[in-house]
């Protein structure tokens, strides 16, 4: 096993819990910082350390790696006051703390991945987006922007920072799939508004294989779009989506009624975002799944 344990917080979520499950099968030390040691011990028993507090981390220097993913559920409640603040203070109060901790090691300091979204460019439309493309400003652009800005003052100590802007990540156990299914497998599914809306898309596959990257590439710094570099359309998603159920795709959501469900979090489903991975095509990254249609069969079908 490994003797640099990669620290992860945010590792008993569909992101990372699958990171930690991936890298104990490659036998890295993994050790996860969560409110709930039980809960880390019910999902990964004695093979991953828990620690409730950053107070009682070792070293930062004795880490390989710090993969911060933490943060309350974007989607999980419609966006208050109350619950707006929380989203900011889950993110951006812990990697405060993380990079204090890393800045007051004297040691070599771990490569911090850090958790960002593609929200980070505001709805654009149908104009493509890289990574050096200018943002159009809401509640979710000024949250990952704040939070990437927090992340980045651990280069001042010495740190290698990576900024992994997450696209929407098609899993079996969670993210966006997890909500569309059953509608879509009741014959209920259907567009989002008028479907015109971009979708930047990736499967859990390559971003585990992204973080991994990060990991151990010393030569990888800086934000990086973590998309599938061919995005879709709501109604092309919805439509490849039906197919492979082998179900129709009967009702659409007006923006209106979704505007009234879900109020300003209906930013993030009406939103278009045209997002390319330009940095990592250009240092050679292989994607598994760059075509939608392998990756929900993958998904859904494979056994």
């Amino acid at each position: 096993m490994s003797t640099n344990p990669i620290l992860i917080t945010g590792g008993t979520g569909f992101l990372g819990g699958a990171l930690t499950r991936l890298l104990l099968q490659k036998n890295y030390s993994v050790t996860v910082l969560s409110r709930s040691a039980e809960k880390v011990a019910n999902q990964f028993g004695n093979q991953v350390q828990a620690v409730t507090r950053i107070a009682d981390l070792p070293d930062a220097g004795s880490c390989k790696a710090v993969v911060n993913l933490a943060g309350a559920g974007i989607f999980d409640q419609r966006w208050t006051p109350t619950r707006k603040q929380l989203l900011r203070d889950s993110r951006i109060k812990l990697t405060e703390q993380l990079v204090a901790w890393m800045a007051a090691s004297s040691q070599p300091k771990p490569v911090l991945v850090n958790g960002s979204a593609i929200g980070i460019y505001g709805d654009q439309g149908d104009t493509p987006l890289n990574e050096n493309s200018p943002s159009k400003t809401d509640f979710s652009q000024q949250l990952c922007a704040d939070w990437e800005s927090t992340a980045l003052q651990a280069e001042k100590a010495g740190g290698r920072v990576c900024l992994i802007r997450t696209g929407l990540v098609l899993g079996k156990d969670g993210g966006i799939l997890k909500r569309m299914l059953l509608p879509f497998r009741l014959g209920l599914g259907g567009r989002l508004g008028d479907g015109q809306q971009w979708m930047s898309w990736i499967h859990l596959h390559d971003w585990l294989a992204i973080v991994e990257a990060m990991i151990s590439n010393p030569e990888m710094s800086g934000p990086y779009n973590a998309t599938a570099p061919t995005p879709v359309s709501n109604r092309e998603f919805s439509e490849a989506l039906a197919q492979v159920l082998n179900r129709p795709m009967l009702l659409p959501m007006p923006a209106v009624l979704l505007k009234g469900l879900l109020g300003e979090m209906a930013e993030l489903v009406l939103g278009s975002q045209r997002v390319l991975p330009k940095r990592l095509t250009a240092q050679g990254f292989g994607f598994a799944y760059p075509q939608l249609d392998a990756a929900l069969r993958n998904i859904l079908i494979t056994p």
